[in-house]
């Protein structure tokens, strides 16, 4: 039986990372890599005080806030609007860096567009910005049969991302978080998540997608020289490179500055990155001062500890 502290290190640990990128959004790697990020910044891309976290966190936390209450994809749906519309979950009461996709969902979702057409469904879809913030859901691995929580991941990606790819990428990004919840280490989780996300795309949609996913599937990534990691807003790109970087790392502030430091989309990269590190590597992996400086803490810790609850941790 896990305890809260498991729901606070994947939330925090998703958190940091979000907020340790915010300020270098968009910066290139080659511009990084003469002025490293190596603690908590602030202003820079968004003109945002240090520790301000993006919609990246704001909904993995209206998802978490949602499940608190049980899994209903109209209410995850509705959680997001509130973000939109209210600010809901936002770290100083403001909505800022919303990307198009996100944008043309919300507009859809308050025209009454049912949340599982909401998302879009073309090539082009396959942005990051379903798996940015899908970690809640590993949560309820104790509660589910596993095809069961993987159909409910891909039901909570279609939300905004609904392109069979986005659903895969969230897919894997889960299955291998839940073997990191059970105690594996990062090499293990990652092979034990592959074979077991493997049996469920055995049918015609799935293996279409699987060369996408080829580099993933090898098992191998981490041995990939950085070159070969991009770091952009496609969806494969960013979970290929949170991967990376939590293969390639031996602690939590490792693992997230390196995928900060690898440009493009920070936040994201690193949300992602640190969601996987801090269920590994703890909140006590988190370095304090970092988790000190993020906004809206406390409300951060109570609903880990509401999340705790509701999925019996």
């Amino acid at each position: 039986m896990l305890t809260a502290t498991k729901t606070l290190s994947g939330l925090m640990g998703l958190c940091v990372g979000d907020a340790l990128g915010v300020p270098v959004e968009f910066i290139s790697r080659e511009k990084l890599a003469q002025s490293p990020v190596t603690k908590m910044l602030g202003y820079g891309t968004w003109n945002q005080p240090p520790g301000t976290w993006s919609d990246d966190s704001s909904l993995t936390f209206c998802l978490a806030e949602s499940l608190c209450r049980g899994y209903s994809i109209d209410a995850i749906a509705h959680a997001f609007w509130r973000w939109y519309k209210s600010a809901y979950w936002t770290p100083r009461g403001e909505v800022f860096g919303i990307g198009e996709n996100t944008y043309a969902v919300m507009m859809r979702l308050n025209q009454g567009v049912p949340p599982l057409e909401a998302g879009g469904i073309s090539e082009m879809s396959n942005g990051n910005g379903s798996l940015m913030r899908i970690l809640p859901m590993a949560y309820c691995y104790q509660m589910l049969a596993f095809e069961e929580l993987i159909t409910r991941v891909h039901q909570v990606s279609c939300i905004t991302h609904a392109h069979v790819r986005s659903q895969m990428a969230c897919g894997i990004y889960i299955s291998i978080a839940v073997e990191l919840l059970k105690g594996a280490k990062p090499q293990e989780g990652y092979l034990r998540g592959l074979e077991n996300i493997q049996k469920v795309y055995q049918t015609d949609e799935f293996l279409l997608e699987m060369p996408h996913f080829e580099r993933i599937f090898s098992g191998e990534i981490a041995k990939l020289p950085i070159a070969e990691i991009n770091s952009g807003g496609y969806v494969i790109d960013t979970l290929e490179a949170s991967l990376w970087c939590l293969l390639n790392s031996s602690n939590y502030a490792e693992a997230v500055l390196k995928a900060v430091n690898l440009g493009g989309h920070t936040d994201t990269t690193a949300a992602v990155t640190g969601g996987f590190a801090g269920i590994y590597y703890g909140v006590e992996g988190i370095p304090q001062q970092w988790f000190k400086q993020v906004a809206r803490k406390q409300d951060i810790i109570n609903l880990a500890h509401r999340l705790a609850a509701a999925v019996g941790y």
